[in-house]
């Protein structure tokens, strides 16, 4: 099994990078930082005879790594109730592939299982946070990956995340998880 993390955070070393590390603690993987790619938007050219334009940008490296994994952790923190811009960049460009005859879009994705992690502090992001864990339900029912679980963790300041022990609980048996499925390979 293939497991990549794309960590959607504007910083390094914080509460949501932790319980990556933590869920993937001892496990070979990826981990991806998109603040180390330059992303840019595309034009929506869905619905037009010449369709989406190339984008000059690191996309399509990325994306291709992507499509070679089995398991994908997304993690971000809880910007303004959703995820980071860079997240949401990535997600979008989803549209210019699943048209790409390059890619079997569908079939691979159907193929993908997914986990997502997000941390905040707004006063209670355990509830504030649910509506972006709808938002990547319906991206993923969407496009065919098995949504396999979720963690919000409540965390603000770095290091702040290791007083959720629910979240700490549940990125420790994620572990076990992982390590059971990469040790069928």
């Amino acid at each position: 099994m293939n497991i990549m993390a794309i960590l959607g955070s504007s910083r390094r070393n914080g509460n949501t990078e932790y319980l990556v590390d933590r869920a993937l603690s001892g496990v070979a993987f990826k981990k991806r930082f998109l603040l180390d790619y330059q992303i840019n938007p595309i034009i929506d050219k869905r619905h037009t005879s010449e369709g989406f334009s190339k984008v000059d940008d690191d996309y399509e490296r990325l994306f291709a790594e992507f499509m070679k994994q089995d398991i994908i952790i997304f993690a971000t923190p809880l910007y303004w109730f959703g995820m980071s811009g860079q997240l949401k960049l990535f997600f979008d460009r989803w549209s210019q592939y699943m048209r790409d005859d390059k890619y079997d879009f569908k079939h691979l994705m159907s193929r993908k299982k997914a986990y997502v992690i997000v941390t905040g502090d707004n006063p209670n992001p355990k509830i504030a946070a649910l509506p972006l864990i709808q938002q990547f339900q319906h991206i993923f029912t969407y496009t065919g990956v098995q949504f396999a679980d979720y963690i919000i963790g409540q965390g603000n300041k770095p290091e702040e995340i290791k007083n959720d022990s629910f979240s700490l609980h549940t990125a420790t048996s994620w572990n076990k998880e992982f390590t059971e499925v990469t040790k069928l390979k």
